[in-house]
């Protein structure tokens, strides 16, 4: 087969990888990719939203199947694109159509799904400028801290998480009458605080089959300790210890049937990655959020532990009968430590050489913000490198993981290291 991933981060650097080690690939292009996922296959210089781009590079390359790592393009409708086209249609995309990517693309959207189908979620209201003041009411019944959620994509930077009353009053009115996210938050969601342990769940489904992946836990604060200002993501394990064969079946029985089964009685045709963020609170799962694709840096610790064939996967996915299909979890423990640009995740330097990759022993190096300047690798995003080490035990995960980190050398980087010491 000839597959075309789309995306640039650390999340298709490791799809890169694993897709490269199917028999069933004949040739992987990337568009655009970075200067690691070259090794695994063609990078192509075509951004995720030309979806004209797309659709003729397909074409001329005789595609049989998109994969669609970042939720823009299919928040923005490419499954649709493709559908729409009657050279293209026959092309499977995995990832949802627009319609299923609302559960990301609409904070609103996804709260309301939940309440129709009884999935456990905080209590919430949406607001717009309109209702600007029933929101400021809304907020001082709701309890402390108050959780304020841009409805649109703000690039994962339009949740705050408010310590009072006033405080969220005013960020609610700045996010709507002032467009603090732009667009994205010309409605925004007022939601209850969930105190618990966060964990990321993730399903591929057919529309009616699924398969849960591995389960990880990403750590968000720049800083050691879990403080600090968020981030996309500092590192992440895989599996998650509290997560168990009971709490699972929690979440299967009360969230991901109650999700796939939704979407199929409401007619929304969904092939494709569902991650499911959750708060453990006391034993118990709640919903935080929905997202349309799979999650990054947690990418780079489930892939490493799936040891089946992901194209033979995505097939199913594809064709619908993903039930028919074999799914191989590893027993070991996959560990990421994620390199970052000095600033971030402020402003962040660029353009920096990297060097000592050939240094790392046990780990694999996925490549996040990075790009080639002739043969030298240079740093192009706030995140840069994900180091991940696959161990038989935690400890030894982390401790890989990390000393590989070390390793590696680019002016201002930054790396945690005590990523999942809250688990041993």
């Amino acid at each position: 087969m000839n597959i075309l991933l789309l995306g640039s981060g650390g999340r298709e650097s490791a799809f890169a990888w694993k897709l490269s080690q199917s028999p069933k690939c004949e040739q992987l292009f990337i568009a655009p990719g970075n200067a690691g996922t070259g090794q695994y296959g063609t990078n192509v210089n075509i951004r995720v939203t030309d979806f004209e781009g797309i659709g003729q590079f397909a074409l001329n390359k005789n595609i049989d199947l998109v994969l669609v790592g970042p939720e823009e393009p299919l928040v923005k409708g490419i499954h649709d694109f493709f559908l729409n086209d009657d050279q293209l249609k026959n092309i499977p995309v995995i990832g949802p159509q627009r319609e299923g990517a609302q559960l990301e693309g609409s904070k609103d959207f996804s709260k309301q799904f939940m309440v129709r189908h009884n999935i456990p979620a905080a209590a919430s209201k949406t607001f717009t400028k309109d209702t600007l003041n029933d929101g400021f009411e809304y907020i001082a019944t709701i309890g402390l801290p108050v959780v304020l959620k841009a409805d649109g994509l703000a690039a994962g930077k339009g949740v705050l998480i408010c310590l009072s009353v006033e405080e969220a009053q005013r960020e609610l009115n700045e996010m709507l009458t002032e467009a603090k996210f732009g667009d994205a938050s010309s409605s925004v969601v007022v939601e209850q605080f969930l105190q618990g342990i966060e964990l990321s769940v993730f399903v591929m489904t057919d529309g009616t089959h699924y398969k849960i992946l591995p389960e990880a836990k990403d750590y968000k604060r720049i800083g050691e300790g879990d403080t600090g200002l968020n981030t996309g993501g500092m590192g992440s394990i895989s599996p998650v210890p509290f997560a168990d064969a009971a709490f699972m079946q929690k979440v299967e029985d009360r969230i991901i049937i109650p999700t796939v089964d939704g979407l199929k009685n409401e007619n929304i045709s969904y092939k494709g990655f569902i991650f499911i963020g959750l708060m453990n609170c006391e034993g118990e799962p709640w919903v935080i959020e929905y997202n349309c694709r799979m999650g990054d840096p947690e990418t780079e610790s489930v892939m490493p532990r799936i040891e089946s064939d992901l194209v033979d996967l995505l097939i199913g996915v594809a064709e619908g009968n993903l039930n028919e299909k074999e799914l191989i979890i590893s027993d070991k423990i996959a560990a990421t430590v994620m390199m970052v640009s000095g600033g971030y995740p402020g402003e962040y330097l660029k353009n920096k050489t990297i060097t000592g990759i050939e240094n790392v022993r046990g780990s694999q190096v996925f490549h996040a913000g990075t790009y080639l300047d002739n043969e030298t690798v240079k740093t192009s995003g706030g995140r840069v490198l994900a180091i991940t080490s696959l161990q038989d035990n935690m400890f030894v995960a982390l401790q890989q993981a990390t000393a590989d980190a070390a390793r590696i050398y680019f002016d201002g980087m930054y790396f945690r290291k005590d990523i999942g010491f809250d688990l041993l």
